[in-house]
């Protein structure tokens, strides 16, 4: 079994990647005999550490310039040309317990449910090596899968950072082998509650569209772009208020910012999400108002289906009073 089987590719962490890292400088004056050579073979020929994919990495999020300009993979060398690298440095693939408080929902032998804040990163990354929930359940389970590797031990699903609400973790690797099985087919439960810009007229919708990274900025994601994914999310309407609207959303696929990125693809934006509505904070809120507030799966172990949910934050309730205030 590879160590990742079980973990979907588009739940990257985002979020994380847009954190400033420790970088390595690395410069390099091309000699002749380089002349002619792409830019992406002769880095990944001249440094043994880096790999041909990773200098691609390196050259598509501008860690890579030529004479001071960014410049694509397939550009041809000069003698002369001064080459210049940023390449993060790597972190020991080891995460320590933390005594981090949890508000956990349901526990057993196999599973532990949590309603994760608005702000708890879920697993280590670049920028965020502690203080994450996966540092908080080592201290406080002391038992989670190593399907995921050392970074995300027990973490089947994840939420962003600034989305609060239920998030289910597995204790051992026969738990996780059953839960993300379900995810994969699309069998757990999600929703959540969201708080969007407008006023969305129609009681219900379906949004049906592709989902990848946005080949303009990679810490974004983007709809129907070259690479994207099928993505599909049901909402309904819950509560009106003008310029706003609260809606709940079900998940049918597992996008990264799947939510966020369909809201504001159909005009909707998520309230307090600068990456992908306006760049004013709104409520003075420092991130967006989208909680995970049911999840309902069967139990790894007994096939029951268990269902749970989680109250509002009292940040978003709080938001919510003031719009029912002033339609009063």
């Amino acid at each position: 079994m590879k160590v990742n089987e079980f973990w979907p590719e588009d739940e990257e962490d985002l979020e994380s990647e847009a954190e400033t890292a420790e970088v390595e400088e690395r410069s390099w004056q091309v000699e002749p005999e380089w002349a002619g050579t792409r830019l992406d073979l002769a880095l990944a020929r001249k440094y043994d550490d880096l790999s041909r994919s990773r200098v691609q990495t390196l050259i598509d999020e501008g860690q890579v310039q030529v004479n001071g300009q960014k410049i694509k993979a397939n550009y041809k060398l000069k003698a002369g040309d001064e080459v210049n690298l940023q390449v993060p440095v790597p972190r020991p693939l080891t995460v320590e317990p933390e005594p981090i408080p949890l508000e956990v929902v349901y526990e057993d032998q196999d599973v532990i449910v949590i309603n994760k804040p608005r702000g708890l990163v879920v697993h280590p990354a670049v920028g965020h090596w502690t203080g994450t929930l996966v540092n908080a359940l080592l201290w406080h389970c002391k038992d989670l899968s190593g399907i995921n590797g050392q970074l995300r031990p027990g973490i089947v699903h994840r939420l962003d950072r600034d989305t609060s609400g239920l998030l289910m973790v597995a204790k051992n690797d026969w738990a996780h082998q059953q839960l993300a099985l379900q995810i994969k087919e699309r069998s757990v439960n999600r929703r959540y509650l969201a708080l969007v810009h407008g006023n969305i007229t129609e009681p219900a919708g379906i949004v049906d569209a592709p989902i990848g990274r946005d080949p303009k900025d990679r810490q974004r994601m983007a709809v129907n772009v070259k690479n994207g994914k099928p993505a599909f999310t049901r909402y309904w309407v819950k509560e009106r208020f003008g310029d706003y609207t609260l809606v709940e959303c079900k998940l049918e696929t597992g996008r990264t910012h799947q939510i966020r990125v369909h809201m504001a693809y159909l005009g909707y934006p998520v309230v307090g999400d600068p990456k992908y509505g306006p760049q004013k904070a709104h409520f003075g809120l420092a991130g967006q108002l989208l909680h995970a507030y049911l999840l309902g799966f069967k139990h790894p172990r007994t096939g029951e289906y268990l269902e749970f949910t989680a109250p509002l934050p009292a940040e978003m309730e709080d938001v919510l009073a003031q719009l029912r205030r002033r339609q009063a």
